[in-house]
């Protein structure tokens, strides 16, 4: 009944996620054949780049068009701030430009364009206009425009993540993933060799192929995948999705973990010593971005454990997507205390008890619960 619910708002979603993957695919292919200086970071040094902000106004766009600008709530990651200095002139043209050539190809995605090209003023009201800090009534949408961006610069994994929050609950999800492999082997290969490899995307051959868009309403029972189109083709809706399952293992000697790249925010030791603990044998698959809950959804991987170091807060917009496609594939989220997360405190994921564990299935989360209470004393977190 839920997916009936949110048909049109899924529908909608799936079309402007394959939009956005295809504007990040365009811009990662400039970003890494040439020099760019359209990089440049935030006060808290996180890269932002034209993706970035020409997802997140082109989504906007989209969504306000199609629902209507009063009636849409949008939680979003980027703000106009970093754009609207003068020494970022070229980075707003750029943005400008990069958001009118996706438009344009609207039609191939069952979109409507505009009929002219959209201004600058326009552009940065789209930006602004994903100005909204959800809560626990109301209908609102999350995006990450880019969630990943470190993947997106060096040419690795990456995601744009768009979910839709009502009255305080994850409603759907859509996890749009361009460099994502169809063989798992390719995740770790990147992972293994990103250090002499900038540009992984193109290792990948064809016959492997790469790039997909997972989604699913709660409440479904169902997650699904679909390839990302390429050349001139027309996406069809929704006759080229398959359904997507979690993997069966439950053995953690058989299980591989997934984790983050980045130590800034995640304390790899602790994840290490419960995987451990626990009897996990296998190497970690250290993959950037919400690509880590496509692993799980898929089948690619069976634990997603983060443990955020003291003073990191968790934001919505880095889970809700990836949340419901792994619940409705059939694996179980919580916080390290066995909590469903909470989406509606606002733009934070507030009261998460120590982290979160996600798994596919009830036997391996309740075996790293039980391992978190038990090795929680000792820890230096």
């Amino acid at each position: 009944m839920e997916r009936e619910k949110y048909a049109k708002e899924l529908e909608v979603a799936v079309r402007v996620v394959h939009v956005a993957c295809a504007l990040c695919e365009r811009v990662q292919e400039r970003l890494l054949s040439a020099s760019d200086d359209h990089v440049i970071s935030k006060d808290d040094d996180s890269p932002v780049t034209v993706a970035d902000l020409s997802v997140q106004a082109t989504i906007s766009w989209f969504l306000s068009e199609i629902f209507g600008s009063k009636n849409v709530s949008i939680v979003a990651e980027e703000d106009t701030e970093i754009i609207s200095k003068d020494a970022s002139a070229g980075l707003l043209a750029a943005v400008v430009g990069t958001v009118n050539e996706s438009l344009a190809s609207a039609p191939k995605y069952g979109l409507q364009s505009p009929e002219t090209a959209l201004g600058t003023t326009e552009v940065l009201e789209a930006i602004r206009r994903c100005n909204s800090t959800g809560g626990p009534s109301g209908r609102h949408w999350v995006l990450d425009p880019v969630d990943g961006t470190i993947g997106f610069v060096c040419g690795g994994q990456y995601a744009v993540a768009l979910a839709l929050i009502e009255d305080g609950k994850v409603v759907l999800g859509v996890l749009g993933c361009p460099n994502y492999p169809v063989k798992t082997e390719w995740l770790n290969y990147e992972y293994q060799n990103h250090q002499t490899n900038s540009n992984f995307a193109s290792t990948i051959p064809d016959a492997w192929g790469k790039g997909c868009v997972l989604y699913a309403s709660k409440g479904s029972g169902k997650a699904w995948l679909q390839p990302l189109i390429a050349g001139d083709k027309i996406l069809e809706w929704p006759n080229c999705a398959r359904l997507i399952q979690v993997s069966s293992v439950d053995d953690p000697a058989l299980a591989t973990l997934c984790e983050p790249v980045e130590r800034a925010n995640s304390n790899h030791s602790f994840t290490a010593g419960l995987a451990h603990s626990v009897g996990l044998r296998k190497q970690p698959m250290r993959v950037h971005s919400m690509v880590k809950y496509a692993a799980i959804a898929r089948g690619d991987a069976e634990i997603f454990m983060k443990f955020a170091k003291s003073g990191y807060k968790e934001k919505i917009w880095d889970h809700a997507a990836g949340v419901v496609i792994v619940e409705e594939a059939g694996g179980v989220v919580t916080d390290a205390g066995g909590r469903l997360l909470d989406f509606s405190k606002g733009m934070y994921l507030e009261g998460l008890d120590r982290g979160i564990i996600a798994c596919s299935g009830v036997t391996l989360h309740e075996k790293f619960i039980a391992a978190v209470y038990a090795s929680w004393d000792s820890s230096n977190l």
